[in-house]
């Protein structure tokens, strides 16, 4: 019985013992997180008597803070003594003499490591791992690297170096490294970019993997993911050609299926470099009919033609071109549900660029007889078809259509379009109190662009009414508004010029103003459309059109001009002067983008 309370007396000495250790460290990790160290070492010095292997780390570390680095070699030799074999012990003794500027010592110590490193992968692994924990990255890369050479195999410990080479920013170890590992694991293509996106800061760090690829290339032609990384790095460069080169280099070696150049071809497409993605959808076009891509590259090729168009980039020549597409894809697969996006497309090119109405109206007349077209596709076209018969003076079918579609999709973003083209057309035709009573409905639209277009229009007509009720400016006005739009451009600026001469007490000088800054964007003369709009800033601050046009001159100084400090200034000038403006979120946005913090 005796015994027995002997052992629970001692079981509770220890039980007790550890308990008041463990008060005691947490008050140690206290005193040295607040920076009282010399507290803290009271502590760790009293606990390390008591166990040196528990307590020998948070000791030597408290004394180096403290900058007691004789004590600390003194505990750590001690310790070395103690456990030969484990060489953590070493490399804290290395950290010593560094942190006391014994460099040369810790590295001798160090490189001692390192030459009598056994060829165990393992041992290699840990010992890289304990340089690393003493943030030591140079000796962890030592170590993998001195582990190669003793396991004969220059593949191990690549993912390890990765790491290594990231943290410390190593650009050019970095490169050779993932070029090591490419061929055998190409599925770390991705990894590999997003790491070199990350860590590359210009040109000459592109430069660098390029030069990098090109050897591993000479060396290995077939390595298709060295192409295919090749490919990557010009696309960052923006050398969209040369990026398409090599991809259709490969391509023609490989002869396959050809979806990398078709997914290629969008990236071109999104980076709006038109000439390369077309020659791209081209290259599949003439793979052959009998081809997996061969149609969707068809499509697409026309897509991305009729987006270079919109864009302006675009020759006389690329229009006539783009149209015999169009005719030659419907000669080829039909009229039909699958072509008929293709119709719309044509007639709006016939339209607005080529202006042949007569012929757009025809095909948009096939495309809404077309069974089982797509809800949505058929009224666009019913919509598309209502314009181009407004435009070619049959002005009441045109009603008929946009009334047909509001009534087939109510309380829908389409319903909304077709109520205010219909409200348009009534503005156009000089019927400016039903067309205000149907754009004030409208100014609640859920598509923000549509309610703010219906307000602009309804604060214009109730501006100019409410002076010259007869609205004979405002029609005249309303019909260079038409040529605007079906961009006759030079009989729209006819007949605003026209307007001050006919009626010299108007109130639309900050209209015309902004009208002749649309006609000259329409003609990508962005000197000129700065020009209207600084008048209406400087002349008609508090007018309809003020916040519109500073918005408006942000954008032309951020996207076509590349002048950011103006940019900026004009996105401030909406936040400033301009805070009940629609365009007040938008302007922030550029504005802390411009500014440098677009990700806060």
């Amino acid at each position: 019985m005796k015994q027995i309370l002997v052992i629970c007396f001692l079981v509770a000495l220890c039980f007790s013992k550890a308990f008041a250790q463990n008060d005691e460290l947490l008050l140690a990790k206290q005193y040295s997180s607040n920076g009282e160290y010399q507290k803290a070492l009271d502590i760790y010095q009293k606990l390390y008597k008591q166990d040196n292997d528990t307590y020998y780390f948070n000791y030597v570390k408290t004394l180096i803070s403290l900058k007691k680095f004789d004590d600390a070699e003194s505990a750590t030799k001690k310790m070395i003594r103690k456990h030969p074999g484990d060489n953590e012990y070493v490399v804290t003794l290395g950290t010593i003499y560094t942190q006391h500027g014994d460099v040369d010592k810790a590295n001798t110590l160090y490189d001692g490591l390192i030459k009598t490193l056994p060829a165990d992968q393992n041992t290699i692994a840990v010992l890289a791992s304990q340089f690393y924990q003493g943030t030591n990255v140079d000796y962890a890369i030592k170590t993998f690297l001195q582990g190669r050479k003793l396991l004969h195999s220059d593949d191990v410990f690549s993912y390890e170096l990765i790491t290594l080479y990231r943290f410390k920013r190593d650009k050019a170890a970095l490169t050779e490294e993932y070029l090591n590992i490419l061929p055998q694991n190409p599925l770390f293509i991705s990894q590999a970019e997003n790491a070199f996106s990350t860590l590359f800061e210009g040109d000459a760090d592109y430069d660098l993997l390029r030069v990098a690829l090109l050897k591993r290339i000479q060396k290995d032609p077939q390595q298709v993911v060295f192409v295919n990384l090749l490919t990557w790095q010009f696309l960052q460069q923006k050398d969209f050609d040369q990026a398409l080169n090599q991809a259709l280099a490969l391509n023609r070696r490989t002869n396959n299926d050809g979806s990398d150049i078709f997914e290629l071809c969008h990236t071109l497409v999104f980076n709006e470099a038109y000439d390369a993605a077309i020659r791209g959808y081209e290259y599949l076009i003439s793979k052959g009919k009998d081809e997996q891509y061969y149609v969707s590259a068809k499509i697409e090729l026309l897509n991305t033609k009729s987006l270079k168009i919109t864009t302006g980039k675009y020759t006389q020549n690329d229009l006539t071109e783009l149209e015999k597409n169009y005719i030659d894809l419907l000669t080829e697969f039909g009229q039909n549900s699958s072509t008929a996006f293709a119709m719309q497309k044509l007639a709006n090119l016939q339209v607005f660029k080529l202006h042949k109405l007569n012929e757009a109206q025809k095909v948009l007349e096939d495309a809404i007889k077309i069974p089982q077209v797509q809800t949505n596709l058929l009224a666009s076209c019913k919509l598309d078809l209502g314009d181009v018969y407004l435009l070619n003076n049959q002005p009441w079918e045109a009603t008929l259509l946009y009334s047909q579609v509001e009534k087939e999709y109510p309380n829908t973003v389409m319903g909304q379009d077709a109520k205010f083209r219909n409200a348009k057309f009534a503005y156009y035709t000089g019927d400016f109190t039903w067309a205000k009573g149907q754009l004030d409905v409208l100014k609640a639209a859920t598509s923000q662009l549509i309610a703010n277009d219906a307000l602009n229009l309804s604060l214009l007509i109730a501006d100019n009414i409410a002076t010259d009720t007869s609205g004979k400016a405002l029609k005249m006005y309303a019909r260079a508004d038409l040529q605007i739009f079906a961009e006759q451009q030079d009989k729209a600026i006819s007949i605003l010029d026209s307007i001050n001469v006919k009626f010299p007490d108007n109130k639309l000088s900050d209209d015309i103003l902004m009208a002749k800054a649309r006609i000259a964007i329409q003609k990508k003369d962005y000197a000129d459309a700065v020009t209207d709009l600084k008048k209406i800033v400087a002349e008609h601050p508090t007018d309809l059109w003020a916040d519109d046009a500073v918005y408006m001159l942000g954008d032309i100084y951020e996207n076509q001009l590349n002048d950011k400090e103006q940019a900026k200034a004009y996105y401030q000038k909406i936040i400033t002067d301009y805070s009940g403006s629609l365009y007040i979120n938008d302007a922030r946005k550029h504005f802390r983008a411009l500014r440098g913090d677009a990700a806060s």
